[in-house]
């Protein structure tokens, strides 16, 4: 299946970490992780051409002649040569940039790292692979403690508004002049909109970003789905793959629920959680699929208070969501009535985006012991932890949150829905468009939505 892979116009985030990998003096093998599609391959071709004199790209997946490098040994000035041999470039360390892709076509790739870090730590090397296979060779000598690792997400709301060219409106958001963010919310909200249906997968947003065509958009989502959909027979132990496709294919229905916890029943009747144990792990391990516990107590660490039975799954992006239950972009754009219920669903999913976005928070839930209030989000973030509750219109009501702030009476509660931001007293209100650029002390997304 064929993705186009010209994003040039798009600037990630994460390419910051990248250089800050690049500086370090204590520089190990970066392993790049996510699910297929989010924009590996270009953002480690990009880096390469923008801050080294040359790139060796490499795909262990497509090219079998790079299995036979890592069969006798781990002889690095041997690899080295033959790396030069195979691209036809002359390795200079400090200036050349290795890139290993699909790394997990090659087991003992993987276990070369950890020789490249003990014996050679002056190559720079970037390795990526969805996980799709990766997670499947657990007999592998894998390299603890001597490789890095970065994961990358689909673009970010703010990484959606700098594609399109809307460099000004992410300026007006980030500059924490509420009266003059709220005078352009009508637009906020017309771009956001337009994120729940694109989503942030690179190459959807490339479609869209040529003629803000909807309909192109949506033919690239469905490639997506169906290239995930090809991967699970193509990776995963044949006897999983009917549960992992039936798991899957129940995230949205589960999403839609008012009470979003994962039951395993609503699968197939009389279904149980040791039933798809293994095909929900292969999911999670291939970033396709998030779970967000539920916190028995929202105390530091928030992990030591997991409940692990208790928990929500959340897709790799909103927009895909939303493709999964071909939700037109009318229904979207128009605030149809008919999608009021599940337009909650899809507000969750893309606050669960943009806090996982930056790969730097512990991201729970919490409801009473009787479950009659629930928070959606608890997160743990430098030490403090915050409450957010989420609401996909403009409602103003915080009754979980006001049970759970008379309990614990956390340092701030966070609302986000589609109001205007307010403080009153013990609650915050932040609009869903301006996620991120809240007061310092509950600032959680600051380092992702920066540019």
């Amino acid at each position: 299946m064929y993705f186009c892979t010209n994003f040039s116009t798009m600037r990630r985030a994460k390419l910051a970490e990248l250089i800050a990998w690049k500086g370090s003096n204590s520089r190990k093998p970066l392993i790049v992780r996510g699910a297929r599609q989010v924009g590996k391959t270009w953002l480690m071709k990009e880096f390469g051409r923008t801050h080294y004199a040359q790139t060796i790209y490499l795909n262990f997946e497509q090219n079998k002649r790079l299995k036979s490098l890592f069969t006798d040994d781990f002889d690095i000035a041997r690899v080295i040569v033959a790396l030069q041999a195979e691209s036809g470039i002359t390795i200079r360390a400090e200036e050349t940039l290795l890139i290993f892709d699909e790394i997990q076509a090659v087991p003992e790739a993987i276990t070369a790292l950890k020789y490249f870090r003990e014996d050679a730590p002056q190559y720079q090397i970037v390795a990526a692979g969805s996980l799709l296979g990766m997670a499947l060779h657990a007999n592998i000598s894998f390299p603890v403690g001597q490789v890095a690792f970065m994961d990358l997400h689909p673009l970010s709301f703010v990484e959606f508004l700098d594609a399109i060219g809307e460099g000004r409106l992410i300026a007006i958001r980030n500059s924490r002049d509420w009266k003059l963010i709220t005078a352009y919310k009508s637009k906020l909200i017309e771009r956001l909109r337009q994120y729940y249906f694109t989503g942030g997968m690179p190459e959807v947003v490339a479609t869209f970003m040529a003629d803000h065509n909807f309909t192109e958009a949506r033919k690239i989502q469905k490639q997506i789905l169906t290239a995930y959909e090809q991967d699970f027979s193509k990776h995963a132990p044949p006897e999983i793959v009917p549960r992992i496709r039936m798991l899957w294919n129940a995230v949205p229905a589960q999403l839609a629920k008012e009470n979003r916890k994962f039951i395993y029943g609503i699968i197939k009747e009389g279904s149980r959680a040791k039933d798809y144990e293994i095909a929900l792990a292969w999911l999670i391990d291939c970033s396709q699929v998030y779970k967000v516990h539920r916190v028995s107590k929202p105390a530091l660490p928030l992990k030591a208070y997991e409940e692990r039975s208790a928990f929500k799954l959340f897709l790799v992006d909103v927009g895909l969501l939303a493709a999964m239950c071909d939700i037109s972009s009318t229904t979207l754009l128009e605030g149809n009535s008919i999608f009021t219920e599940f337009k909650g669903a899809l507000t969750e999913q893309f606050v669960f985006q943009q806090l996982n976005s930056t790969g730097e928070s512990v991201i729970c839930y919490w409801s009473s012991e009787r479950s009659t209030a629930e928070v959606d989000f608890i997160v743990q973030h430098n030490n403090a932890i915050i409450p957010i509750e989420v609401k996909a219109e403009e409602n103003l009501q915080a009754k979980s949150l006001k049970v759970y702030y008379d309990k614990y009476r956390p340092q701030a509660a966070i609302r986000t829905s589609m109001s205007d931001y307010r403080h009153h007293d013990w609650l915050t209100n932040i609009p869903l468009y301006a996620l991120g650029i809240e007061s310092e002390e509950t600032n959680i997304f600051k380092k992702n939505n920066a540019y």
